[in-house]
């Protein structure tokens, strides 16, 4: 979504901010004089804060407010909606670098959004739920615990409960996308408060669930697909591009944080320190050693899977190590990534391997002469898969799914390296001398020993132990009592 409009910049636009009218328009008032810019936005909320970054921003509720360059705004919303405003003018390069630096926000807002997934069987049988037993779930966790019905079609896709998500995988695995929070303490709660709902209710349709990083029984041709849109687009495209695309679809299971940082140094100081020690997380969270029944020889299948995907929208992404890496660059690294589909109408429109440089330009065949918005964006950066991952956060990829406790650890172990200065400095001086080589040997290496990987003159398994040392003593700093968090993955090593 972008509505773009000219205005004189000024550093001190805070100044005067926000007329709030029951349809929600909302007037933002300049200084200096400047004629204040009326939009109509459909927007639940709004209220300003104004920390001091460039490009600059606005955070209010729902909405971001992102300046550009001379004189110009765009106003975007998240999650994505078909909706869009009024575009006065197609998007440029330029606003999709300030999207991303919209995510941009001081310390004392940074939160910690967690993510896993899980798969659910027949306890009976051991066979894979159906989509209407996942559906007959769905809507049994909304009406026990007051959750709304996210739909596609007349299909039940999802649920939502504030800034909470549950959505469903390719192949059913069941996710929720947490809010962002304070503190661990927090985190661990809702985790324990998700799995307590589903488990309330899939017990009594005799469903259990498998926190695991690999679907360690069916095939493939046993896993039902979901009925998403998207989905389709994916499952026909990823066989031409990568050997494994359709058993990262339909048999993995990940758990990830999402982080935020204050600046574009910051977000590259932990986007450089997270892709450099994803393969110590990959060896401390490894769940996954069995396919269709037997030993598949790997620590990680899944890690490893994810090598042979898609090369065009994964893997370690090498020129985030280099010195002009910024937001530019990844924005760059995104329009070559190729394309899975656009969204209008309540419709997916298959664009596998087209670009979007093109969509940008009106030229992208199947709808000639559209340009995109902000959503289409927003979606497109979904759809790219590197072992960390930009949008307005940090997103940590690296791990199994696992087992409640796991699931606590991950955020814990993040949280204390890259939200506490010495512990981030510690780590990028630890990796600085790391050549690219060697990432990738651990990258390789890593999802078949593990901790035992050789590295210089020791193994994975003693920087595991330097870098949970560093991760304590950042939990220790912010204060809130939260190392007992590492303790599980203290015992792994």
């Amino acid at each position: 979504m972008a509505l773009t409009s000219h205005i004189v910049p000024s550093s001190q636009i805070c100044s005067e901010i926000v007329q709030f009218r029951s349809d929600y328009s909302v007037k933002f008032g300049m200084v200096n004089h400047v004629k204040a810019v009326k939009m109509k936005l459909k927007f639940p909320s709004f209220m300003s804060s104004c920390p001091t970054r460039d490009p600059l921003c606005l955070h209010g509720g729902d909405a971001t407010i992102g300046f550009k360059g001379r004189g110009q705004f765009t106003v975007s919303a998240s999650p994505p909606t078909e909706e869009m405003a009024i575009t006065a003018e197609p998007l440029t390069k330029e606003d999709l670098v300030g999207y991303l630096a919209s995510g941009c926000k001081p310390k004392e807002k940074w939160r910690i959004g967690t993510e896993h997934e899980k798969f659910g069987f027949e306890i009976e049988t051991l066979r894979p739920m159906t989509y209407d037993q996942i559906a007959e779930l769905l809507n049994s966790i909304a009406e026990r615990f007051d959750w709304e019905k996210v739909m596609e079609g007349d299909h039940i896709i999802g649920l939502k409960q504030g800034k909470q998500r549950i959505s469903l995988e390719p192949g059913g695995q069941f996710e929720l996308s947490g809010a962002p929070l304070e503190t661990l303490h927090q985190t661990c709660a809702e985790v324990n408060s998700h799995l307590y709902q589903v488990k309330a209710v899939a017990e009594e349709m005799g469903i259990g669930f498998l926190g695991i990083g690999f679907q360690p029984k069916w095939r493939i041709k046993d896993i039902p697909m979901m009925p998403k849109g998207r989905y389709v687009i994916m499952r026909n495209y990823m066989p031409k591009v990568g050997s494994y695309g359709l058993d990262v679809m339909f048999r993995t299971c990940t758990v990830q944080v999402n982080l935020d940082f204050s600046s574009e140094a910051d977000m590259i100081r932990k986007f450089r320190a997270g892709l450099a020690l994803q393969p110590i997380a990959t060896a401390l969270f490894a769940n996954s050693p069995f396919t269709e029944g037997k030993p598949n020889g790997y620590l990680s299948i899944r890690s490893h899977m994810w090598s042979d995907t898609d090369n065009n929208r994964t893997g370690i992404l090498p020129f985030v190590f280099d010195e002009s890496f910024g937001f530019e660059q990844y924005v760059d690294y995104a329009l070559d990534a190729p394309m899975y589909f656009v969204y209008r109408n309540k419709k997916y429109i298959d664009c596998t391997g087209m670009s979007f440089r093109d969509f940008m330009a009106g030229k992208l065949p199947p709808i000639p002469g559209e340009f995109p918005n902000l959503n289409d964006w927003e979606n497109h950066l979904t759809t790219i898969f590197p072992e960390v991952r930009l949008k307005r956060y940090l997103e940590m990829r690296g791990a199994d799914g696992g087992p409640w406790r796991m699931l606590c650890a991950l955020p814990a172990f993040w949280v204390g390296l890259l939200y506490d200065d010495d512990s981030l400095q510690s780590v990028m001086d630890m990796t600085v001398d790391w050549t690219p080589q060697e990432r990738q040997m651990l990258r390789s290496n890593v999802p078949k020993t593990g901790l035992r990987t050789p590295f210089r003159d020791g193994l994975v398994k003693h920087l595991a132990e330097d870098v949970i040392k560093l991760a304590k003593e950042g939990l220790e700093r912010r204060g809130f009592k939260e190392t007992g968090f590492l303790n599980v993955v203290t015992d792994v090593v």
